[in-house]
């Protein structure tokens, strides 16, 4: 039954000195959910000539915590009423911080898989709560914060591939790994001061997930086809270029730098998202530009490499941020908000998971990787006949039932 109560001090305005502490830690807890995954790639030959491990097995490095991630995703409204928004959150970054420490002992291919997976269950439950936090508390900012939040994300990745082989040569790949435990350490004491007055134990009435809801399986299909572009990228990107010859540190700064400028494009959406009411506006453009990234790749990664980056830079950077913008754009509620978020985010991670493994595969089997930006660039072109759907107006939310329908 909904409370009768009057409503909860969240729903109050903050001071702004709190209200900055809190932005502060939103970003700082996006830079600490990709190093886990980013800083592997550059890293990728070092560990499997130390550990052994083939390029299947490789893939299960990034598809294991994304698939995690789109588990644990898909209880969102769960977590939100059992564990409470600000302490989910809590929790999740400490469990994050927890993962990346035990890579210094479990540097086996086994304990890699295993921390893996435990960071995907401390990044799913900060990506599943952190939505219906901002849209609680920030409502008239909402969009924005989601686009410097996921623009912290890009960050994170940004710092931990361009980092990795240059610190790695100095520390050993392992202790490397386990060095990002220290930030999201950082990222969890600076959340529990600022949402210190948030720790609740309960939050508000869950919404259900939107099983039954044609555009919300649209939108999870669109988010997970969008960000296995990212994986697969994340995962493979430096890989690919030293097999063209290209050295560990070069294709680590090439990743880092793809990166730097999705940090770049997530920016500017962020800046000018409340323009484009109808975001198809941008979306267009955005799927072209990861399209023609991936073209480059297929014809002549050697030669076009520095357009590659700057396209796929473009369009991945923009591509995630507007795809949890779109599906927010749905919803109303906080409540509605968390389950459809959690419900996008859950299956759209399961889909997106599935590139890095299968890539591994192509690899293992064509010594190449060509066939899987292929394969990539198709599924781009089914989210450009998706994205011509998004029109402004269609609300899945019913906000006095509390569910997404």
């Amino acid at each position: 039954m909904p409370s009768t109560r009057p409503a909860r001090p969240a729903a109050s305005p903050f001071s702004a000195s709190s209200s900055a502490l809190l932005v502060a830690a939103i970003i700082l807890l996006g830079l600490n959910l990709r190093p886990i995954l980013a800083a592997i790639g550059p890293l990728l030959d070092s560990i499997q000539a130390s550990t052994g491990i083939s390029n299947a097995d490789a893939g299960l490095l990034t598809t294991v915590p994304v698939f995690a991630m789109g588990v644990c995703a898909l209880a969102g409204a769960q977590l939100q009423r059992r564990l409470g928004v600000a302490r989910g959150i809590g929790i999740g970054i400490a469990i994050i911080a927890a993962a990346c420490a035990l890579r210094w002992p479990l540097h086996g291919s086994g304990g890699l898989i295993a921390t893996a997976a435990l960071g995907g269950l401390g990044i799913a439950l900060v990506q599943a709560l952190l939505p219906a936090f901002i849209k609680r508390h920030f409502p008239a900012r909402a969009g924005q914060l989601m686009g410097f939040y996921t623009t912290g994300i890009m960050g994170g990745a940004a710092i931990a591939a361009a980092s990795a082989s240059p610190l790695a040569q100095s520390l050993g790949w392992h202790a490397l790994l386990a060095l990002w435990a220290l930030p999201a350490v950082a990222a969890a004491l600076l959340w529990r001061r600022a949402a210190a007055s948030r720790m609740d134990v309960v939050s508000d009435a869950g919404a259900s997930l939107p099983l039954g809801s044609r555009r919300a399986w649209l939108l999870l299909v669109f988010f997970g086809i969008g960000t296995g572009a990212y994986t697969l990228v994340l995962a493979w990107l430096p890989p690919f270029y030293t097999e063209l010859g290209w050295s560990a540190a070069d294709s680590g700064l090439l990743l880092g730098g793809l990166t730097l400028v999705e940090v770049l494009a997530g920016l500017v959406i962020s800046s000018i998202i409340h323009r484009y009411p109808d975001r198809r506006i941008l979306l267009l453009p955005v799927l072209l530009a990861v399209l023609a990234g991936l073209a480059c790749l297929i014809v002549a990664p050697a030669q076009l490499a520095l357009p590659a980056v700057i396209l796929l830079g473009c369009g991945i950077g923009a591509l995630f941020p507007l795809s949890l913008i779109v599906s927010m754009d749905h919803v109303h509620d906080p409540a509605s908000a968390g389950a459809l978020l959690g419900f996008v985010q859950g299956g759209g991670y399961i889909i997106a998971s599935s590139m890095p493994f299968i890539a591994g595969l192509i690899r293992q089997h064509s010594s190449s990787l060509a066939q899987a930006w292929m394969v990539m660039a198709a599924g781009v072109v089914v989210l450009l006949l998706i994205a011509v759907r998004f029109a402004p107006g269609g609300m899945l939310v019913q906000p006095c039932a509390g569910r997404v329908s």
